[in-house]
């Protein structure tokens, strides 16, 4: 009777469920999963993508524009002071495209457009048009009266020469004309040349040449004056 009993107890301790061990670890949850964080990187992967092809394609579209080589005086045309070059295409921005040098030609600059100016369309006109203050005085000039270099937006000093009433004039005589009308006085100190006659007319094979200064309204009449009565010459002074 005591064997049987020892013997059921020992299997009843043996059924008892045994203790993981210490270095055991516990079976970790299932991973919770994300679709919607999922589709949004790859959405953000797509925009990425997308914005750098359209920068790719908008680096690609260019055309093909007008740019001035020389400096353009008020009042003139682009003439052929012209080059094209390659600019990103911009709705914003006026550009004059080479097809259009043409058309081009037929204006006028409102203002001075200088050197390597990629120009636009508000720059011209179809007439010239003066900077405020500013008046333009044609003269006629005769060889030696002039530098023989002398183009298109020079800056130039102005004087009366000749002797015309400085043999009447005296010591005492105050009647006379005044210090920028007299021979030999100064008349514009600063004026620039807006337009010089094409070489090609028959005139400079005389010596003889026709410009035009763009001056300060208030020095045109003395200037024009002289200039009437053939008593002008330019020189060329620092600022060319």
């Amino acid at each position: 009777m005591k064997i049987q009993e020892r013997t059921g107890a020992g299997a009843g301790r043996s059924a008892a469920p045994a203790q993981p061990s210490v270095g055991d670890r516990l079976p970790a949850p299932p991973r919770e999963r994300k679709p919607a964080l999922a589709a949004l990187a790859v959405l953000l992967i797509l925009v990425g993508a997308l914005g750098a092809t359209m920068l790719v394609l908008q680096a690609g579209d260019r055309i093909e524009v007008v740019k001035v080589t020389d400096e353009i005086q008020a009042g003139e045309s682009v003439g052929d002071n012209v080059t094209s070059v390659m600019v990103a295409a911009d709705d914003n921005i006026n550009y004059i495209k080479w097809s259009q040098l043409g058309t081009l030609k037929t204006l006028k600059a409102k203002s001075t457009i200088y050197k390597d100016t990629v120009v636009m369309g508000q720059m011209f006109a179809k007439k010239a048009s003066l900077p405020a203050g500013k008046a333009a005085v044609g003269l006629a000039l005769k060889e030696g009266q002039y530098p023989s270099d002398i183009k298109a937006g020079d800056v130039v000093s102005a004087y009366r020469v000749g002797t015309s009433g400085s043999s009447s004039n005296s010591s005492d005589d105050n009647t006379g004309s005044s210090g920028t009308s007299s021979a030999g006085g100064g008349i514009v100190d600063n004026a620039r040349v807006n337009t010089v006659e094409d070489d090609s007319d028959a005139t400079v094979s005389t010596g003889n040449l026709s410009l035009t200064l763009l001056v300060d309204q208030a020095d045109a009449a003395a200037l024009a004056s002289a200039a009437a009565a053939g008593e002008v010459a330019i020189v060329h002074v620092p600022g060319n």
